[in-house]
Formats: C-alpha cells, structure tokens, sequence
C-alpha cells in the first residue's frame, strides 16, 4: 500500500469515526430536547393542578355545607307533612295535596340525597386527579435526590393515563412489600408511563391484561410491566432502546420513550431489562438500588 493510499484510508476511518460521532451527539441531543420537554409539561401540569385545586376545595367545601343544609329542610318538611292530617278537609289541604303532586315531592325526597352523594363522589374523584398529577410531575421536586414510595408513584401514573388503558386492558397490581427508595420521583414516573402506555398500545385483542409486578431484595427493588400483546420480534429487542427506534406507525411515535426511559434507569444505577416473544406479549423490568450512594454522598 503506497502512503497515498494509506492516507486516504485514515482520512475515510476518521470520516466514519466523525459521522459516528456525529449521530450520537445529535441523539444526545435530542434526547435533552424531549427531556426538557417532559419537564416542561411536568411543570405545566403542576400549574394546571395547582388552579384547580383552590375552587375544588371551596366547591368541596360547599357541597358538605349544602348536605347539612337539605338535612334541615328535609327535617322541617316532615314536621310540615306530620301536621297535613290536621288539614283534611280544608281548601288548604286540597291546594298542598295539588302542589305536592306537581313538584313530584316524594321523587325529590327520595332523588336529591342520591344527586348530592354523586356529586360529591365526583369532586371526590377531581380531587385524586389533581393529586396525582401534582404526584407525578412532582410539584415540590427541586431535582434533588429523595426518598419516596415507588408504588405511590406507579398509581399516579396510572391514573394519569388512564385513558390510554382503560378501553383496551384491565391492570393487575401484584404488588410487593417495597422500601422508599432514593431517587428523582417524576423521572421515575415518566418511565413508568412510557413503559404503561407501550403496554396499552402492543394488545391488539378485543381486550388484554397489563400485570404490574414489583419487589425488593437487600439492596435493589425491581418494578415489572408485563402484557399479553402482540409481542416484539427478536430482530427489535436488539435495537428497543436505540434513539428514534420504533415499531409504531409513522406518526405514532417518536422513538424516543423507551430511550429515554433506559437512560433515566441507568443515571438510577439500574438497569431496564425486556423478555418478549410475538403472540406471547412483552415484560419490562425496571431495576434500581434502593440507596443510590453518590447521590446520598
């Protein structure tokens, strides 16, 4: 091999190693971008929670109010009827006999404390929602390390994208006894959520089960997301968690969730593992430490 020849080969080796360069800072990148992005709508999504919950609380507090309030009318309202008897006879118990027929009295009786208890099972249930927005995006989180409920976390989220599931799985906690566990809360939420709505999106039946499995040993406790879908090819498990990836339809996904999610348990200490089979379905396992020594330090 002559020196020119020589040298055009170290110029294309370092072309490629460039190129190669190149397409990991820009998956790098963006992966920041759509981190930031993620961040972005925790934040909003505090915000939003935040609002709702004052006129909530004073809407919460007025129901109650209400309640005792009809207590007493109902209460007046049966002295009222006790004292019809005395009437009989009169015009005037002809004309409360007519206006009882009309209001529908004895259905209003009987229809208004059932409106009352579903409306206050509703601002009930606005209220867990709010909560576990301000759960998942982590209101209070100042990115710092801290202990925290895993499973806590793992029901926010599920409740957050329950629409994602509801119409095409039912959820199947097999939960374990777990340690609070030192982490960064919402990152762990947004893997929990990529992992949960992946899950929703592989059952193509009339109607699947997503398992959601957890457990502890001494130092590790491992989080597992299992459905019964379609399942991944074994030529895709290799490249799952490769940037913009994806098994999706174009328009569909970004190619980024899992990514990401791989990276987040990995700044955990952890690892993401995945066994799958088509026609079988998928499992995910999250494993972290339960003590992440660096940051405690």
């Amino acid at each position: 091999m002559t020196p020119a020849e020589q040298q055009v080969g170290d110029l294309l080796r370092t072309n490629e190693a460039l190129t190669e360069l190149n397409r990991k800072l820009s998956a790098a990148q963006e992966q920041l971008v759509q981190s930031e992005k993620l961040a972005s709508i925790g934040q909003l999504a505090a915000g939003v929670a935040h609002e709702i919950n004052n006129p909530i609380g004073y809407i919460f507090s007025n129901v109650g109010t209400l309640e005792k309030y009809l207590a007493s009318v109902f209460r007046m309202l049966g002295a009222y009827e006790e004292s019809e008897a005395l009437l009989a006879g009169t015009p005037a118990a002809a004309r409360l006999a007519a206006l009882r027929a009309e209001v529908e009295l004895d259905y209003l009786k009987e229809d208004i404390p059932t409106l009352m208890s579903e409306t206050r099972e509703g601002i009930e249930r606005v209220r867990k929602i709010v909560q576990d927005l301000k759960d998942f995006s982590h209101v209070d989180a100042r990115r710092e390390w801290e202990w925290a409920d895993i499973h806590k976390g793992i029901d926010s989220t599920l409740n957050i994208v329950n629409n994602e599931i509801k119409y095409k799985a039912d959820v199947v906690k097999e939960y374990g006894n777990l340690p609070e566990v030192l982490c960064l809360p919402s990152e762990l939420n947004q893997v929990f959520m990529n992992l949960l709505v992946n899950a929703a999106h592989a059952v193509t039946k009339e109607r699947g089960t997503l398992v959601v499995r957890s457990g502890a040993d001494a130092s590790d406790v491992w989080v597992e997301v299992e459905d019964d879908g379609c399942g991944i090819a074994a030529d895709n498990l290799k490249r799952i968690f490769d940037p913009f990836f994806t098994t999706k339809p174009i328009g569909k996904g970004t190619g980024l969730g899992l990514s990401l999610s791989y990276g987040i348990v990995k700044k955990h200490g952890g690892r993401l593992d995945v066994d799958s089979e088509i026609g079988r379905g998928t499992r995910f396992r999250v494993t972290i430490p339960i003590r992440q020594e660096q940051a405690a330090s």
